[in-house]
C-alpha cells in the first residue's frame, strides 16, 4: 500500500521531530552539566529561560551573521602626503592622502622641511614625525619626503622615491626644479599614475613613461 501525504503535513512532521530532537538534546545536556534543572519541576527560573533561549536559537538567526563582520579597529598602512620642497623651503609640490586644513598643511611643510634640512647628513634618511614618520631623500638642492606609518618598511619607501625621481629625470630629459616648477600639471600626473590614494599602483617605469606619452598624444 502507497501511502500518499500532504506537503503541509509533511512540514508539521519535519518541524515536529526537529523541536522534540533539540528539546531531548538540551535536557540531555542539563542532566549532564546540571541535573537539577534536568527537569522542569526542579529547575530554578533562570534555568528555564536559558532552555527556552537555547531553543528559540535556530529560528532567531539572521543568515546575514554568517557574512558581517565588524570592520577592524586598525587601519591599513598607507602614505599620508608627499612633498617636494627646496633648501629655502619653497613647496614645489606636495600630495596629501588624508584631509587637512590649508592652515595644517602649511604648518605640516614648515616642519617637515625645517626636520630635514637641518639634519645631519650622518644620520638615517627616515626621522619620526609626531605620530608617523618620513622617509626623505636628497637630490641636488631638492628634498623628496614621504610620510608613512611608524610600522612600514623605511627601505621601500626610500627605493620609491628614487623610482620616482628616475622617472621624472626619464620624462624630462635631465630633470631640474625649474621643470618641475614650469610643468608642475605634468608632475602631479606621474604622480597619479606611480601612487594612488596613498598606495603603490606603478613600480614599472617602462609603464609609466608609455602612460604619460599617450596622454601628451592626446594633447
Amino acid at each position: 500500500m502507497i501511502l500518499q501525504y500532504h506537503t503541509s503535513e509533511i512540514i508539521i512532521f519535519t518541524e515536529n521531530f526537529l523541536d522534540n530532537l533539540l528539546r531531548g538534546l538540551v535536557i540531555e545536556y542539563f542532566s549532564v552539566v546540571r541535573p537539577d534543572a534536568a527537569h522542569p519541576a526542579n529547575a530554578t527560573p533562570a534555568d528555564q529561560e536559558t532552555q527556552t533561549r537555547l531553543i528559540a536559537i535556530p529560528s532567531q538567526l539572521p543568515s546575514s551573521n554568517l557574512t558581517t563582520s565588524q570592520p577592524s579597529s586598525s587601519s591599513p598602512s598607507m602614505i599620508r602626503f608627499i612633498l617636494l620642497q627646496n633648501r629655502q623651503g619653497k613647496t614645489r609640490l606636495a600630495k596629501y592622502y588624508v584631509p587637512l586644513e590649508d592652515s595644517e598643511k602649511h604648518k605640516v611643510e614648515y616642519e617637515v622641511h625645517r626636520l630635514v634640512v637641518n639634519r645631519d647628513p650622518k644620520f638615517t634618511n627616515f626621522v619620526e614625525f609626531r605620530t608617523h614618520k618620513v622617509i626623505y631623500r636628497r637630490y641636488a638642492g631638492l628634498f623628496f619626503s614621504i610620510c608613512v606609518d611608524i610600522t612600514d618598511n623605511e627601505l621601500v619607501y626610500l627605493e620609491c622615491i628614487h623610482l620616482f625621481v628616475e622617472i621624472l629625470d626619464h620624462f624630462f630629459s635631465n630633470v631640474c626644479e625649474l621643470d618641475l616648477v614650469f610643468n608642475f600639471h605634468k608632475v602631479y600626473l606621474i604622480l597619479d599614475e606611480f601612487i594612488l590614494a596613498g598606495e603603490l599602483q606603478e613600480t614599472s617605469k617602462k609603464a609609466i613613461i608609455e602612460r604619460m606619452g599617450e596622454l601628451e598624444k592626446l594633447d
